[in-house]
């Protein structure tokens, strides 16, 4: 049996390593708390209702009392961009839950198996991975319809598919290992292998998987928001307000897209650069390379 120790001691050192040798990683994760943060606070921080509307203030650029600016209808853009990243994070943590569950799964099941599951897992993986990631939550969205629960539920179907190769090379990789031979000779039943033995080695992969595809995942539920399949108005999006107000009066007006523009990117900054950075910690290959 291998113990937990392996992981755990990994596990203590990251975020020392961290916040010493990737201070972008730091930085990143910082702003990704931030961003939780005023998501979960959303309705305290900001200083007004996300559609809170005073017709004698549209189009107004940054005051005192709104200081972004004002939307078309009026409404403080800073109070929708808070608002705003409730669907972010939602989607985003949410997306990455689903998906690296069901691709932890498959992986599982198909590295640790083999044979014919194997086979017509890989086969199913490599018809799905032939069309670009965006254009399949798109058919998956004109199916569903839009909303926030078929974002979630869209985005984790695409990770779960694109991702159990990965968990699957994995699996793989940690079954060579003599422990694992010990451990079938022992007597330990499928179960017993993949839960105490082959599970907890492959962690590291799975918290890589989880940072790097949080930032592409806010990323696609933008794009579909800009496009109509997101979340549907009143509640902000930061996609949405791209494509609506900030694209139509972004001559006049070009506050509306600019801000939204500027969260959207620190997020996804964010989650790219603490991403890289744990890779770099967590993975064995790369961590004698600098």
């Amino acid at each position: 049996m291998v113990p937990w120790t392996r992981a755990s001691g990994m596990s203590k050192g990251a975020f020392g390593v961290l916040l010493r040798r990737k201070p972008l990683g730091a930085l990143g994760g910082v702003l990704l708390l931030v961003m939780v943060g005023l998501a979960f606070f959303a309705g305290w921080v900001a200083p007004y209702g996300y559609d809170d509307a005073d017709v004698f203030s549209r189009l107004k650029p940054a005051s005192a009392s709104h200081w972004l600016g004002t939307d078309n209808l009026g409404r403080d853009l800073l109070s929708r961009i808070i608002h705003g990243a409730r669907v972010s994070m939602a989607v985003g943590f949410g997306g990455v839950v689903l998906g690296l569950a069901g691709a932890t799964l498959v992986g599982l099941l198909s590295g640790y198996f083999g044979g014919r599951v194997d086979i017509l897992v890989q086969r199913v993986v490599d018809a799905f991975m032939c069309f670009p990631l965006l254009l399949v939550a798109l058919t998956i969205m004109a199916l569903l319809g839009p909303g926030l629960v078929n974002v979630i539920l869209t985005l984790g179907l695409v990770l779960a598919v694109r991702d159990s190769r990965v968990i699957r090379s994995a699996v793989l990789t940690v079954k060579t290992n003599l422990y694992i031979e010990s451990a079938r000779a022992l007597g330990a039943g499928h179960g017993a292998m993949i839960v105490r033995h082959i599970f907890p080695n492959i962690m590291a992969p799975i918290i890589i998987l989880a940072t790097v595809n949080l930032g592409a995942v806010i990323l696609i539920e933008a794009a579909l928001s800009f496009l109509g399949f997101g979340v549907p108005p009143p509640h902000p999006s930061w996609g949405g307000m791209l494509s609506g107000a900030g694209l139509v009066h972004m001559l006049r007006a070009p506050w509306l897209a600019l801000w939204p523009g500027v969260a959207l990117s620190l997020a996804v900054f964010g989650a790219n650069m603490l991403g890289d950075a744990l890779r770099d910690v967590l993975d064995p290959r790369l961590r004698g390379t600098e």
